[in-house]
């Protein structure tokens, strides 16, 4: 289901480039991708070392350079994606270092190194089948005192399902919110992007993942919880009735419940 997974991102990958949602052409950057509290959460990264786990094209990857990183890692699975997003750094002229690899062989394939801060999300985990396992290489990437920062869809946000059709805006669960029943199998020539149908390999599993599996995770790796927060915005506009925020990102309308989209979490390797 990984291999399917990693052909799917291949195919998904050069229409994500041509874009207008990725917005590559210049009309978006890489602190776009971010809400303000998360800058907050991890504090000045001038001269700290940074990975970025499951990058794909390096969009976010960037901003860390963009911020003062002493060194700036990416790490995904695609090889297609990998190599747009050296290009990418490349053509603006920024010191990124892109690694291909599955998440699980993360720590030989980074030769050993141990960083700073491991950044990680914004639909990542759902591609993971045992989160007991990559909370492992997470606490093996990390140096002693070093941050995971976690910045993720909310379960709830899965469990809605996919983006309704214009005549079926209510938000209804149509998804587990909890793990057990196994992934779930999409096969559809259809990405989150604007631009044409993915050719080739479509089909592609998502895993379920519950808050509380996600920091018993993190807590079982022997990391220390520091904080953990749920917000109603969005950085691209999931429902047709979401409004624009303060920040350039989205949220639903005031008519509408207040519910978590978004989750971060911060966890701490401890010092000795």
């Amino acid at each position: 289901m990984i291999r399917a997974n990693q052909a799917n991102w291949d195919a998904r990958t050069p229409i994500h480039v041509a874009s207008a949602f990725y917005g590559l052409d210049g009309s978006r950057t890489a602190e776009d991708w971010f809400a303000p509290f998360e800058w907050a959460d991890l504090g000045d990264l001038a001269g700290r070392e940074v990975l970025h786990l499951q990058c794909h094209l390096g969009t976010e990857t960037a901003a860390f350079a963009d911020r003062g990183a002493a060194r700036t890692v990416g790490l995904d699975f695609s090889a297609v994606a990998v190599a747009e997003a050296r290009r990418l750094a490349a053509a603006a002229g920024r010191e990124v270092e892109f690694v291909r690899s599955d998440v699980h062989q993360a720590v030989s394939a980074l030769g050993g190194s141990r960083f700073d801060v491991v950044y990680t999300g914004k639909g990542a985990l759902c591609y993971l089948p045992d989160l007991a396992a990559w909370a492992d290489v997470v606490g093996a990437l990390l140096r002693p005192g070093g941050t995971l920062y976690l910045v993720e869809f909310h379960p709830l946000l899965d469990a809605l399902g996919p983006t309704p059709e214009p005549d079926r805006q209510d938000l209804l669960l149509r998804h587990d919110y909890l793990a057990g029943r196994g992934p779930l199998r999409s096969d559809t020539p259809h990405t989150y992007t604007d631009g044409p149908p993915v050719a080739g390999a479509t089909t592609s599993y998502e895993w379920r993942h519950g808050l509380g599996e996600v920091i018993s995770a993190v807590v079982g790796a022997g990391l220390t919880v520091q904080q953990v927060r749920e917000t109603e915005l969005l950085p691209w506009k999931r429902f047709a009735s979401m409004v624009p925020a303060d920040n350039g990102w989205w949220r639903l309308p005031p008519s509408e419940p207040i519910i978590p989209l978004l989750y971060a979490l911060r966890a701490q390797k401890p010092a000795g």
